[in-house]
């Protein structure tokens, strides 16, 4: 049927449990094959799972309105020096970012990226945000 991209809307003014709570409200709606018009109209940003089938690069496209969208590849487990020097073994996770530059400028998706790795890198600073 090709790919649906519901969403959430005023994700902005909702706590994380709120979105988590919409979130599986429409896991349980995609399972049903149950979405609505109003749950596909009106996203302005996009993540992807491309990862969940083996996918680790791709050129994500915007679909309008949209001003944003990431697309998340798999998991690798590879070798990375670690700050001694040593040679570790490293989660990492591809991520592949495409953006409407009449609305955002690259230098913008740089610095999201970057504060996203970093919450990702240490989830505990997410919870800071919370309170």
């Amino acid at each position: 049927e090709g790919l649906v991209v519901p969403n959430i809307k005023d994700v902005q003014s909702k706590s994380i449990f709120q979105i988590a709570q919409e979130l599986a409200e429409l896991q349980k709606k995609g399972a049903a094959n149950a979405f609505t018009t109003a749950d596909l109209q009106g996203g302005t940003f996009t993540l992807s799972n491309i990862g969940s089938i083996g996918g680790t690069y791709v050129s994500p496209v915007i679909m309008a309105p949209q001003t944003a969208i990431g697309a998340l590849g798999k998991i690798a487990k590879l070798p990375k020096f670690n700050a001694k020097g040593e040679i570790e073994e490293q989660n990492t996770l591809y991520i592949s970012w495409t953006a409407d530059h009449r609305i955002i400028d690259g230098a913008t998706m740089v610095r999201f990226s970057n504060a996203w790795k970093q919450k990702l890198e240490d989830p505990s600073t997410m919870l800071l945000d919370l309170m």
